[in-house]
């Protein structure tokens, strides 16, 4: 009996060091004889807890005056795992496909709709024993399946990287030289500068990407989305492409490079898949057709500066044209005499970018095809514009000159063209000054006008096979972007082709076969 007294009192000792079991939550019988049907049921669940944001589901209430349980975030939270997680791709759960209330596994990098009870990222905290979740809208970050949210101060880079926040004075050294010397660096001490990143090509988006930098490196447009706060009822293009300007330019990335991915699916269903991941398409294309719907979705109508689009980038242009007539004095067996209506027809429209057209290639090569690429001035192919050059069109003789200038000029130089058999590539070099290019010639303006004088801050060139083939199985897309503002010998140019980011001199940038221009008026220096 003594042994047994003995031996009882042992057994309560233990007891009392042992700790105490966490009360267990009704979910947690699916666990066991039931967990086969774990996800039957949740699937069959017509509501994934869309409203739970609010709620704090699995939380034991405690009476009043009782104090908070010591709680295990502290040891969930080591189970993060930073490296792998990845907020650029499309926000929709990996069960369901909804993109409704989506959360983030923080230990895996998984989404999951919900964190209710019968959600399925409570499912999978049980059943992978992954507890730490992020709402990827609201950035609150949850340990399930107790349910209980988490203010931890080691949380905030997540919540940085997932939705990057800027402030004026954030942003007011962006366009400078001082930007260059404060580089950031990544989880793997990679050092980078924010804005020179590299962009994913996903398969074939490469000319889409191109574009996406050089409008986000426009200062106008850049800082107003940099700012920007879309959280109401503007449209699922424009929060995209600001959420990629902000993590474009975020100085405190995880990874120093940046997947389009989310916003290009946007893109591919807002075009109805003209622009999609799958093929190459043409840059200008692209351009013109984002240019126009961030217009629109700014709230931008057909009057001067009614976005930033149109105050940044919009002009004028005047287009003069002349009937060409067959005399009517000609004989039946003559050949046919023209003459030019004396009637000038003048009309004044708005442009976003300015066509320009090169002269035309060779007709034939050598046997090696290594013959004298031809090279033009780019001031011989802006003469278009000068109000003198008569072109010819359908029957008219048209004249163009500039009415009105923007502060962003966009040049775009047609090389390519389209005839019944083949799409032609124009291999002419354009000789162009990276600085103090005018326009002066090309606009309609009195000598006492101000400086007229624009210089490059972004261009995009285009490489394929040898020949004059528009082979887009072998196309190529670079941009070269201009580092800050700084100028002289000490100024840096960066060329980036997808995730390879790389100093360029800027003697090379004029060797490439330009196809897209971007350029600033010199009085903007000032405010940049």
């Amino acid at each position: 009996m003594a042994s047994e007294a003995k031996h009882a009192a042992a057994e309560v000792v233990e007891d009392s060091n042992r700790p105490a079991k966490r009360a267990r939550l009704d979910s947690e019988v699916f666990t066991s004889a039931n967990s086969g049907n774990l996800v039957s049921t949740v699937a069959g669940t017509a509501e994934r807890d869309v409203e739970d944001e609010n709620e704090d589901e699995g939380a034991v209430p405690r009476a009043r005056g009782q104090p908070e349980p010591p709680r295990a975030s502290d040891l969930y939270l080591d189970t993060i795992n930073r490296a792998i997680l990845d907020f650029d791709f499309e926000k929709v759960c990996s069960v369901s496909l909804s993109n409704i209330n989506i959360y983030g596994c923080l230990v895996c990098g998984k989404y999951f709709q919900g964190r209710g009870r019968n959600s399925y990222a409570f499912a999978h905290a049980i059943h992978d024993d992954h507890h730490v979740f992020i709402n990827l809208e609201t950035t609150k970050v949850y340990v399930l399946p107790d349910g209980y949210p988490v203010a931890d101060p080691s949380l905030e880079d997540i919540a940085f990287v997932l939705s990057p926040t800027f402030t004026p004075a954030s942003i007011a050294t962006l366009s400078t030289p001082a930007h260059l010397h404060k580089p950031s660096y990544d989880l793997s001490n990679k050092p980078y500068i924010p804005g020179y990143i590299g962009l994913n090509n996903i398969k074939r988006n490469d000319y889409m990407n191109v574009v996406i930098h050089s409008l986000l490196h426009v200062p106008p447009l850049r800082d107003h989305l940099l700012l920007s706060n879309y959280r109401g009822k503007e449209s699922e293009l424009l929060k995209r492409f600001a959420a990629l300007a902000k993590k474009l330019w975020n100085p405190r990335l995880f990874k120093s490079q940046v997947s389009p991915h989310e916003f290009l699916q946007e893109v591919n269903r807002v075009s109805a898949a003209k622009f999609s991941l799958e093929k190459q398409g043409d840059p200008v294309e692209f351009l013109g057709w984002l240019l126009n719907h961030l217009h629109k979705d700014l709230g931008g109508t057909k009057k001067k500066n009614s976005s930033v689009i149109f105050s940044t980038f919009q002009g004028e242009v005047r287009m003069e044209t002349q009937q060409v007539l067959v005399r009517p004095d000609a004989g039946p067996n003559e050949k046919p005499r023209f003459d030019i209506d004396r009637e000038i027809k003048s009309v004044v429209s708005p442009f976003l970018f300015l066509a320009v057209d090169l002269p035309p290639p060779p007709l034939f090569q050598d046997s090696v095809e290594k013959n004298i690429i031809p090279q033009v001035s780019i001031q011989s192919v802006l003469a278009k514009y000068d109000g003198q050059k008569t072109q010819e069109f359908a029957g008219q003789l048209r004249r163009f000159k500039c009415q009105r200038l923007p502060p962003y000029v966009i040049l775009h130089f047609k090389r390519f063209t389209k005839n019944q058999f083949v799409e032609e590539k124009n291999p002419t070099v354009v000789n162009f000054p990276l600085r103090g290019l005018d326009f002066r010639d090309y606009l309609d303006a009195p000598p006492s006008h101000p400086s007229t004088v624009y210089d490059l801050i972004a261009n995009v060139v285009h490489e394929s096979a040898v020949g004059t083939t528009h082979d887009k199985g072998s196309t190529v897309w670079k941009v070269q972007l201009r580092a800050g503002a700084g100028g002289g010998e000490n100024e840096k140019w960066f060329q980036i082709q997808d995730l390879i980011v790389e100093e360029i001199r800027k003697e090379m940038i004029v060797l490439g076969e330009t196809v897209l221009q971007v350029r600033i008026h010199n009085s903007w220096h000032c405010s940049v």
